[in-house]
């Protein structure tokens, strides 16, 4: 899809605050607020807008540790039926196919590494079709955010 300046405008400021007022982006980008809400319509339409969600920090809830944990599969014959039982723990937040060493590379939010630890042996380790798999603790994050547009 093409998009042209206008359309930039709108979506960097809803990416800056999803929040933001339509009024005040039509005032920005100097057009009327009806003018935004055809654009935001085209846009959604054209799935170029994916959808609007909240960032809740997890911290704040108690999830203190970040894990990837790349999962290698016993074969590729089991896929669906692994990523079906990811789907059902609430700890895995992101689940991505991939090339390389691992067949599933997971993102999992834990309390703490003890609970990181109890996910690994009572949910992950025991999913039929799983081979073996390694996590890795992210320390920090220094990056979050979307494509440039």
């Amino acid at each position: 899809m093409k998009i042209d300046g206008i359309d930039k405008k709108i979506i960097r400021s809803l990416i800056k605050d999803a929040r933001i007022p339509i009024l005040s982006i039509a005032r920005d980008v100097g057009i009327s607020g009806a003018a935004i809400h055809q654009r935001l319509r085209k846009l959604e339409k054209s799935d170029l807008i994916d959808g609007y969600q909240m960032n809740i920090n997890h911290k704040a809830l108690g999830y203190s540790t970040t894990a990837f944990i790349g999962v290698y599969l016993e074969s590729s014959a089991v896929l669906t039926s692994v990523v079906k039982r990811f789907k059902e723990i609430p700890e895995v937040i992101e689940s991505h196919y991939t090339t390389g060493n691992f067949t599933i590379f997971i993102k999992v939010l834990c309390k703490d590494n003890e609970d990181l630890m109890r996910l690994l042996n009572s949910k992950i380790k025991v999913i039929k079709g799983v081979s073996k798999f390694e996590s890795f603790i992210s320390l920090n994050q220094q990056i979050d955010r979307q494509i440039h547009v």
